[in-house]
């Protein structure tokens, strides 16, 4: 973890700088693209594109749904950089690499970040189909990235009282209103993965105060508090939770209810620009 740790901030630096010398413009709004919500790219006016893949020190992005990218240019007139797709802890990322996106676009310069995932709704007052705003989250995988962290510029002690900011999610619901989205707000847990629930989990979850799982976002935030970045989460409920709705969960399942959705949830990232 130590050797992770002190490779990623050089790595992230290295990164920000081939895609700067590409002409990756100063972004204003960072975004985390995660399954079903790639389709916001779309609505960028992109200069750069670059796969992960061609980037030095990059792991690669191995997940149905998730391009593997990072694209730069602007949305609804704001510079803006997004990963298009991230790195999962499942596929065998320790958490010091899984939130090396959220590193390479604080390099960038972002100051602002949105972290977007599909997730399964716990709250049976939920719908899949719907969003969910968070508000705080539950970070289940007791695994964290700043374990074994010794940077001497900032403290690896993060106050994560006020995570996601109270100011950008009141912008994600009114861009929700925009978009014509049904929209909730609620807590999100992330989970090991890769296995989906049981029934009994959930009810479980249910019981600690989740609305929503999914196996994500969580560690990605607690890097970007550490980083000082601004934080925003929201969540595109792409099925009930195992043993709230008759049937099974597979992943097809959650990229084609996503696929169905991709021109509302892009619509809500623009919008969201739009008031930044």
């Amino acid at each position: 973890m130590d050797e992770i740790q002190r490779r990623a901030a050089p790595i992230a630096r290295q990164i920000a700088e081939r895609l700067e010398g590409a002409g990756c413009p100063p972004p204003r709004l960072g975004m985390i693209l995660g399954s079903g919500w790639g389709a916001a790219a779309e609505r960028m006016d992109v200069s750069v594109r670059i796969p992960f893949a061609h980037l030095e020190g990059m792991p690669a992005c191995g997940v149905a749904g998730h391009a593997g990218a990072f694209a730069c240019g602007t949305l609804a007139g704001k510079p803006a950089a997004a990963a298009l797709g991230r790195l999962h802890m499942y596929e065998g990322h320790p958490p010091a690499e899984a939130v090396l996106p959220v590193a390479v676009l604080y390099e960038l310069g972002v100051r602002t970040l949105v972290l977007t995932n599909a997730a399964g709704a716990v709250n049976a007052g939920f719908a899949a189909g719907e969003v969910m705003v968070i508000r705080d989250h539950i970070n289940f995988t007791f695994r964290n990235p700043l374990t074994g962290l010794c940077a001497a510029e900032r403290t690896r002690f993060v106050d994560l009282a006020q995570a996601y900011d109270e100011e950008l999610r009141a912008r994600l619901r009114a861009a929700c209103a925009d978009a014509g989205i049904s929209c909730r707000e609620g807590i999100y847990m992330q989970l090991p993965g890769p296995s989906y629930e049981t029934p009994a989990e959930i009810r479980a979850f249910r019981a600690l105060g989740a609305d929503a799982v999914g196996m994500s976002t969580a560690v990605e935030a607690v890097y970007a508090r550490y980083l000082g970045m601004r934080v925003a989460g929201v969540s595109f409920l792409s099925n009930m939770a195992a043993g709230l709705a008759p049937g099974g969960i597979g992943h097809g399942e959650v990229l084609e209810r996503s696929e169905r959705s991709r021109a509302s949830l892009a619509a809500l990232l623009y919008a969201f620009a739009e008031r930044l």
